[in-house]
């Protein structure tokens, strides 16, 4: 053998267990990440439970690919994401179990691929760990199997800061930063201008044309569509904005942060926001939450790897902005971004609280750590479960009485208008309308002249008074709602 191969050989061999050991803690770091991903989606299948049945804004989105009812109206606000994400399964089912399971699924493996490129810019334990603190949270719980954009643009954040913090080292991870700015934009083309506008700064004071030009491609792929369709349906884009942000009760300075407080309590929607603050074990954890990061940034600091938990808690901070200062209501899904990206440097905060530079535990601290961690996954569990059975109760109404506008003849091709007509119509598969409001589709004419050809009833709460050209209706009480029938879905004259 030449002495060229002998010490070719011997290399390679020297090489070879630190290769087989990088190789075991990169598989074992995958594996961590995958049980994460796998315990998220049971735990939805689990606690959430697929038979919930769909909400207001999903049975709007759900709508438009789906086979049970008729397109709901889709206001300014609102992206195709959802449509296009789960129209594999509503094109041509109607069970609502199985799209929570589809979406479960889904979300569990959005979480592993998004976890999975924060790989190498920390130990894969703290990546476990900040995933799995994401996961935990009651909010995240509850809307990964829902037919909603929010989690997807958390997914998309996380993926796409993690992308490009690798991508002046790898080239590669360009393709990443492309495909989590268009799955947010996707979704939400606003809030991924905000999520991604720190990225852009950073890449510009760099000179990292690359990874400008790799976030504004992502932008334009997901939100061409959002563009095209403002000017087809809308008026133009300033125009769409300028409704979008009507419909929001209008942009400006507004200090939301009060409302968000009281949504955590489990109020999906805190429009208007009144009421007392919940109790303080459910609010502590975002209270420590900043303190948290902020100590992960310390940390960094003296690690000398500042940039890397940088740039996720200033695009955490940028996405929170607008709802917390510049819209007047709340709901807790609107944070998940920020939630997603405050995640790895908290996890990494906590780990350096409870450990010694050596990596040995303090027993103190880490005994401290793990029982405000129990303390802090009870109480995310015990508001789940009251809103998870809430929200159920409210879905099962609305399918009573599209079971009961069944019982009065009130079938497809059917309009309802009204309280609630959005997500009962779908229940029932009419058609909603609406004179009026943010989801104004029709006028009373329209509505009328409706009731002539096919039946039409009108929605308000109980005792309520419909509007005066349903005042001559025959009006019958359903489950926590008045159904207002024109003569027509009786199957008089």
């Amino acid at each position: 053998m030449a002495h060229g191969e002998r010490a070719l050989l011997v290399g390679t061999r020297r090489r070879t267990p630190e290769a087989l050991f990088g190789a075991s803690r990169r598989a074992a770091g995958d594996r961590a990440i995958a049980a994460v991903a796998v315990a998220f989606t049971l735990a939805q299948l689990v606690l959430v439970r697929p038979g919930m049945g769909l909400g207001w804004d999903e049975t709007v989105y759900v709508s438009q690919v789906g086979t049970q009812a008729p397109a709901a109206f889709f206001s300014a606000p609102r992206a195709r994401g959802v449509p296009l994400l789960v129209a594999p399964i509503a094109s041509w089912s109607t069970s609502t179990e199985l799209l929570r399971v589809y979406l479960a699924v889904l979300s569990g493996a959005g979480l592993y691929l998004a976890l999975r490129t924060w790989r190498g810019l920390f130990p894969a334990r703290v990546v476990a760990v900040g995933g799995a603190l994401f996961a935990s949270l009651w909010i995240t719980l509850f809307y990964g199997p829902q037919a909603m954009p929010n989690y997807w643009v958390a997914v998309g954040a996380l993926g796409v800061v993690g992308c490009f913090l690798k991508a002046g080292e790898n080239p590669r991870a360009l393709w990443g930063v492309v495909a989590g700015a268009a799955l947010m934009a996707l979704m939400r083309p606003t809030d991924a201008v905000w999520v991604t506008l720190p990225l852009f700064g950073v890449a510009a004071l760099a000179r990292h044309w690359r990874s400008v030009i790799a976030l504004a491609a992502g932008l334009v792929v997901g939100g061409v569509q959002w563009v095209i369709e403002a000017y087809a349906d809308h008026g133009g884009l300033a125009e769409r904005l300028h409704e979008a942000s009507r419909i929001q009760g209008g942009l400006g300075l507004h200090l939301s942060v009060d409302d968000q407080l009281r949504s955590m309590s489990g109020r999906t929607l805190c429009r208007p926001c009144t009421g007392p603050l919940p109790d303080l074990a459910v609010m502590a954890w975002w209270f420590v939450l900043p303190l948290l990061a902020a100590a992960g940034l310390v940390v960094a600091v003296r690690a000398r790897r500042t940039r890397r938990t940088l740039v996720p808690l200033v695009c955490a901070t940028t996405a929170a902005v607008p709802y917390l200062f510049m819209i007047g209501y709340a709901a807790p899904r609107f944070l998940l971004p920020a939630y997603a990206l405050l995640a790895i440097p908290v996890a990494d905060a906590l780990f350096h609280l409870a450990t010694t530079p050596s990596g040995r535990w303090r027993p103190l601290a880490a005994t401290v750590l793990a029982i405000g961690l129990a303390g802090h996954l009870a109480v995310q569990y015990a508001v789940l479960e009251r809103t998870v059975r809430r929200t159920t109760d409210h879905h099962r109404d609305w399918a009573r009485t599209a079971a009961e506008l069944h019982r009065l003849g009130v079938r497809p091709p059917c309009l309802l208008t009204g309280h609630l007509s959005i997500p009962v119509a779908h229940y029932a598969g009419c058609a909603s309308a609406a004179a009026g409001g943010h989801n104004a589709n029709s006028t009373v004419s329209g509505i009328v002249g409706a009731s002539r050809r096919i039946p039409v009833a009108v929605l308000t709460r109980p005792g309520g008074s419909p509007p005066s050209y349903a005042r001559g209706w025959q009006t019958l009480p359903a489950a926590a709602m008045d159904i207002h029938l024109a003569p027509h879905a009786g199957g008089s004259e």
